[in-house]
């Protein structure tokens, strides 16, 4: 069988990426969850450097102690239907299971050191303690692991395509 062309793939993919956002908004609420379990028992504080990048990108320069709540909520959901959007894309076109949950942790970090790096109110995560280290990648994990089962249950891989499979 072959896979929709034209106006049918397009239409499936947009279809994919709606749900995808969706339920990537599902996804920042497990981090969330998880985030508050984790400073609840280690007392580390909340991080403001989202806030602090999406205002600079959006062409104001917070100080480095600015904890601007509603710019924080705005970037961590915001990236998360964003990001859940290409997951679910991913979903449609047949990239789904573990493989596809461990790519999109590393895309859901990639882009937050890529945006906060970028706008400088970041550093690099190898300056970082080696317990933010593990924490931050945790909470990506579970974003990612939490939007990827969503997704892979919601959306059907009606895009998955064989060619290509044992020739380029």
């Amino acid at each position: 069988m072959r896979t929709p062309t034209g106006a049918d793939r397009r239409r499936l993919l947009l279809a994919a990426a709606g749900r995808g956002a969706l339920l990537g908004l599902a996804g920042v609420a497990a981090m969330t969850a998880a985030e508050k379990a984790e400073q609840a028992v280690t007392g580390r504080p909340d991080s403001y450097v989202p806030a602090r990048a999406l205002l600079t990108l959006l062409g104001r320069r917070p100080a480095d102690t600015a904890q601007p709540l509603a710019w924080n909520h705005a970037m961590h959901w915001g990236t998360g239907a964003a990001l859940g959007a290409v997951r679910g894309v991913w979903s449609v076109v047949g990239l789904r299971g573990p493989r596809a949950h461990l790519a999109h942790t590393v895309v859901r970090l990639a882009f937050d050191q890529t945006v906060e790096n970028s706008t400088g109110v970041g550093a690099p995560p190898h300056t970082w303690p080696r317990e933010e280290q593990v924490v931050d990648v945790l909470h990506k994990a579970v974003y990612a692991f939490a939007t990827g089962v969503l997704t892979d249950r919601r959306i059907a891989p009606a895009l998955q395509s064989r060619a290509g499979t044992t020739s380029h």
